[in-house]
C-alpha cells in the first residue's frame, strides 16, 4: 500500500510538471511595452511608457486558477517624450532608478472575468514599496506561430494606482491651490509572449 502511495504520488508530481511545462511562456521585451498617463494640472494628461519588460508567466487556457504572473520592469527606460522630464523621472523625486532599478510585479491569484478576459490580483513593488493591484487583462489571444517557429499569445491588462502608497509625492503647487501632477495614474500593458520549448527559436 505505502508503495502504490509513493508511485501515485510521484506519478502526480511528474503531471504537475509537466503541465506546467506545456503552460509556460515568457514575455517578449521587443514587443511588449507598459504604459502610464496622468492629469497634469487638472487641463491636460501626460503619457509615457517604459520598454524593459520581462517576465514569466503560466497559462493554462482552461483552468485560470493555475495560472500565475512574475514580472519586472526597468524603470530606466522610461520614456515620455521630453528629455528634462524623463531625468526627473529617474530620480529620487520619483522612481529613484539608482536605488530601485526595476519595479516588479507578482501575482497572487487569476480568476476568468468573462469570456476573452481575466482579472489577475497581485502585489505590485515600487521603490521597495509593495501594495496590491488588480489588472483587468483581455485575452490571451489564440496562438500562432511566427515565422521561425515560436509559438505566441498575446494580451492586454490595465489597472489605476495611487502613486502616494508607493511614496511618489513630488509635486509643485499652483497658484490656484491645486496641485500640478494627479496622484492617480492609469496603467495599461501590451503583452506579447512566447511558449517556452526545449528548444528555442530566436525572436
Amino acid at each position: 500500500m505505502r508503495r502504490l502511495l509513493i508511485i501515485l504520488g510521484v506519478s502526480l508530481i511528474c503531471s504537475l510538471s509537466l503541465s506546467a511545462q506545456e503552460n509556460s511562456w515568457r514575455i517578449d521585451p521587443n514587443h511588449s511595452g507598459a504604459h502610464f498617463s496622468v492629469r497634469h494640472m487638472m487641463i491636460s494628461t501626460v503619457r509615457g511608457e517604459f520598454t524593459g519588460v520581462n517576465g514569466s508567466v503560466i497559462y493554462d487556457p482552461k483552468d485560470p486558477t493555475r495560472d500565475s504572473v512574475d514580472a519586472t520592469i526597468d524603470c530606466s527606460t522610461v520614456s515620455t517624450g521630453v528629455a528634462k522630464r524623463d531625468a526627473q523621472l529617474k530620480t529620487a523625486d520619483f522612481f529613484d532608478v539608482a536605488h530601485y532599478p526595476v519595479m516588479k510585479f507578482k501575482s497572487r491569484r487569476v480568476e476568468s472575468a468573462g469570456d476573452g478576459k481575466l482579472r489577475i490580483t497581485g502585489d505590485l513593488t515600487i521603490n521597495a514599496i509593495t501594495q496590491e493591484v488588480m489588472l483587468d487583462v483581455d485575452g490571451p489571444s489564440p496562438p500562432i506561430r511566427d515565422p521561425r517557429g515560436n509559438e505566441k499569445i498575446g494580451l492586454s491588462a490595465s489597472t489605476q494606482i495611487s502613486r502616494k502608497k508607493f511614496n511618489i509625492i513630488w509635486n509643485e503647487i499652483m497658484e490656484s491651490g491645486g496641485v500640478a501632477v494627479a496622484d492617480e495614474v492609469s496603467i495599461s500593458l501590451d503583452l506579447e509572449l512566447i511558449k517556452n520549448t526545449k528548444a528555442q527559436s530566436p525572436n
